[in-house]
């Protein structure tokens, strides 16, 4: 059960992400410049998904392989 919600944590960050990644890329696209307020938002959804992610990769204990 530990781990399934590990792993679906590191998916919800990279999905996060993601999407961030998506909105900077679509805000630039139509004309954005890069104080827009999807600019901005976006670069924030990417920052706390990429941040989710490293948490939880340096969260994980060790696994036991005896």
């Amino acid at each position: 059960m530990q781990r399934a919600y590990r792993e679906s944590t590191r998916a919800v960050g990279a999905i996060i992400c993601a999407v961030g990644i998506a909105m900077v890329v679509i805000t630039l696209a139509r004309g954005g410049g890069p104080l827009a307020l999807g600019v901005i938002v976006g670069v924030a959804f990417a920052a706390l998904g990429a941040l989710r992610v490293v948490i939880a990769n340096r969260l994980t204990p060790p696994s036991d392989k005896t």
